[in-house]
C-alpha cells in the first residue's frame, strides 16, 4: 500500500494502521517520490493526497497510472464539498475521503476497492504478502513473526536474534530508505554512538545469509542508509 501526504504525521498514522491490517506499506512525502515508490513499490492501492509540495494529486496520479494502470486510488482531501468529491473522481480516483476521517474509513475504502479491482496486486503477480498476519513477504523472501522463521525461496535462512531483528525492521518498511540512527534506535533501542558501524556490520551478516548467490535484495543508499526490496 503506498501512502502519500505531505504531512509526515498523518502518513505515518496511515501507514500503522494499514500494517495493523495486513498490508506492507510504504510512505512518500511528495509528488516525485510517489512516483518513484509506485515504480518500485508496485502497491496494491494508493492513498493520495491531492494537495502535495511539488504537484498536484491528479498530476501524480496520471504519472503513476502510466506505470500501473490499474491500481486504484483512494485521494485524500481536505474539502467537504460535492464539487470536490467530483473533482477527484473526475481526475481518475476510484473514491475520496474528506479529512478528517477516521482510519476505519479508509481501510473499509480500501477494502472495497480492491475487491473491485480484482484481489490485491500482489495475488494477480502470484507473490503473497503478509499471509498469514504474523509473516512478512517481500519477494521470495519470508519472516514468521511468531515462529522467527525465515525462508529465501524454499531455503531456510537461519539467522541469529539480532539478524532477525534487523530484517525484520528491514522487512516490515520495504523499499524505503532506513538510516543508520532509525535501524540503531530500532533494533539495538539506543545510540552506539561512534559505533554505528555496527549496522554495517550486521548488513553484512544478513546479505552473506540472504543474498549470497541470488539476486540481491539489501541495497546500500550512500549516504543515506539501508533498504531491502523484491529481487529484480
Amino acid at each position: 500500500m503506498l501512502v502519500v501526504d505531505g504531512e509526515a504525521s498523518l502518513a505515518d498514522l496511515l501507514c500503522g494502521a494499514l500494517r495493523y491490517e495486513g498490508w506492507l506499506t510504504l510512505s512518500a512525502g511528495d509528488g516525485a517520490a510517489a512516483v518513484r515508490g509506485a515504480r518500485e513499490f508496485r502497491p496494491d492501492a494508493v492513498v493520495l493526497d491531492v494537495l502535495l509540495p511539488d504537484m498536484d494529486g491528479p498530476a501524480v496520479l496520471r504519472r503513476i497510472r502510466a506505470d500501473l494502470p490499474g491500481v486504484p486510488v483512494l485521494f485524500l482531501t481536505a474539502k467537504d464539498s460535492v464539487e470536490d468529491r467530483i473533482a477527484g473522481l473526475t481526475a481518475g480516483g476510484d473514491d475520496v475521503v474528506t479529512k478528517p476521517f477516521s482510519m476505519e474509513e479508509v481501510v473499509a475504502r480500501l477494502r472495497g476497492l480492491i475487491r473491485r479491482t480484482g484481489g490485491s496486486a500482489a495475488q494477480r503477480r502470484g507473490r503473497v504478502l503478509a499471509r498469514p498476519a504474523s509473516e512478512l513477504v517481500v519477494g521470495d523472501l519470508r519472516l514468521d513473526e511468531d515462529s522467527h522463521e525465515v525462508w529465501r525461496g524454499e531455503v531456510e535462512v537461519r539467522l541469529t536474534a539480532t539478524e532477525f531483528e534487523l530484517l525484520r525492521f528491514l522487512m516490515r518498511n520495504p523499499v524505503r530508505v532506513l538510516s543508520k540512527a532509525q535501524i540503531l534506535d530500532r533494533v539495538w533501542n539506543y545510540d552506539f554512538g561512534g559505533r554505528a558501524n555496527v549496522v554495517e556490520l550486521y548488513i553484512s551478516y544478513l546479505r552473506k545469509k540472504i543474498d549470497a548467490g541470488r539476486v540481491p535484495m539489501i541495497h546500500t543508499r550512500r549516504g543515506a542508509g539501508y533498504l531491502i526490496k523484491p529481487g529484480a
